[in-house]
């Protein structure tokens, strides 16, 4: 297996380095191309992705994971729909993102003739990015057309949920893009669903720049704790609603349901929901009404339980948890202050919103909010790669470097400096 791995390294390395060098044109054009493909051959995915769905469903897989791991046909829709908005973005490699030019070193010259030497700063693909992912066979459509549109090869390892949904994306994809100039290697597939695959993957830094893992805490984990290749994590999504004092109530309620329940299973739907004093007894039973009809299990604090006795005890465990289901625990602050300090100790850094007509109250909650993105007045929901105009993205980083929060594009880009003389040397 080990020997297999490191051809499709190989491969990959050598196809990224021709990659990295063609036209918008022709990646646009593969790109167009994929697109159709997928609604073509439709009926083969969903047949696929039903076998896989059986097969989880048989080992009593979660919800949240079969969510995850459903296609249906506006999902794929929106798939096609995501390749075609990534065509339409500018392509990130080759951009100038800063140029200037630096006096004559120690030469006797005019200061009013030409400079020394010409620097720019340039955008260039990372190389080789390794997605390692569970359940979302979405994830091979979006990484393959982000990492083809930012110049990287990329190497696809799904988890064993997906293999029959997964095989058949990624040999569309390859066949299409190889069909249409993209070099042989530039989106390469591991068929094996065995672990070991992984612990080897992750080794291979003299072929791999970047590996993206998406997927539970404890993979997560064990990846960073063994990788000797740089690791990107998409990390959990402990994320937090603030309804503040001088809130709209039917904004909130509206913006609180959603946030909750329209997809509990992804990374920024909303696990806590912070209430300040002042309003919690207007607001809570109401919003309770909602979420009960939409069968939330209710956890909160001791104040909470005061307001809605039937509501559980919420424990210190549950202010850490990532539920990514229908359960929310609700915890009543007395100043945005407290909300804020809560955030940060116990959030992952993930998605972070403040409702409030308090245009002071929301710039505070906005830059104290240690979070990769915070929003005042809307849905955590909308933390995506998708609604920010990216087209799609290849995952929601909470760490700082090199990138945070949703990347797209850009993100997948790194940087190289050109330098312009005219026979300078160093003195």
């Amino acid at each position: 297996m080990k020997e297999e791995l490191i051809k499709k390294a190989e491969r990959a390395k050598s196809a990224c380095r021709k990659l990295a060098n063609l036209s918008t044109e022709i990646k646009n054009k593969a790109l167009l191309a994929i697109a159709d493909a997928l609604k073509k051959e439709k009926t083969k995915i969903l047949s696929a992705n039903q076998v896989d769905l059986n097969n989880a469903k048989k080992v009593n897989l979660s919800s949240a994971l079969i969510d995850r791991l459903t296609l249906n046909e506006k999902r794929i829709s929106e798939m096609v729909k995501g390749l075609k908005e990534i065509v339409d973005l500018s392509d990130p490699v080759g951009k100038i993102i800063a140029e200037w030019t630096r006096p004559f070193g120690g030469l006797k010259v005019n200061k009013t003739e030409p400079n020394g030497l010409k620097i720019q700063k340039v955008s260039v693909p990372l190389g080789v990015i390794l997605m390692i992912y569970e359940s979302r066979p979405n994830v091979t459509i979006e990484a393959s057309g982000l990492c083809l549109k930012s110049g990287n090869a990329v190497i696809l390892r799904g988890g064993s949920e997906a293999i029959k949904t997964n095989t058949i994306l990624a040999k569309i994809i390859g066949q299409t893009a190889y069909a249409n100039g993209i070099p042989d290697g530039s989106i390469e597939f591991i068929e094996t669903t065995e672990r070991e695959a992984i612990s080897e993957l992750i080794k291979l830094d003299q072929y791999i720049d970047l590996v993206i893992p998406r997927g539970g805490e404890e993979m997560i984990r064990a990846i960073r704790e063994k990788a000797t290749v740089p690791v990107l994590a998409h990390g959990k999504g402990n994320c937090h609603t603030y309804v503040d004092k001088e809130a709209n109530i039917e904004m909130a309620i509206k913006i609180c349901y959603n946030a909750k329940v329209q997809r509990p299973g992804v990374c920024n739907a909303m696990e806590k929901l912070l209430v300040h004093q002042e309003i919690a007894k207007k607001f809570l039973p109401l919003m309770i009404e909602e979420y009960k009809k939409a069968g939330v299990e209710l956890r909160g604090c001791t104040r909470t339980q005061q307001i809605i006795p039937e509501v559980k005890p919420a424990t210190e465990d549950d202010w850490y948890r990532e539920y990514l289901t229908l359960i929310l625990a609700i915890k009543i602050v007395d100043s945005v202050e407290e909300a804020i300090e809560h955030i940060n100790k116990y959030g992952s850094g993930h998605s972070e919103t403040i409702v409030t007509e308090n245009k002071e109250t929301a710039k505070k909650f906005l830059q104290e909010v240690d979070s990769s993105a915070v929003f005042h007045n809307a849905s955590t929901r909308l933390h995506d790669g998708g609604v920010f105009g990216f087209g799609s993205e290849i995952g929601i980083s909470t760490q700082k470097l090199h990138a945070r929060g949703t990347m797209g594009l850009n993100e997948l880009t790194s940087t190289k400096y050109i330098v312009f003389g005219k026979g300078q040397i160093r003195e």
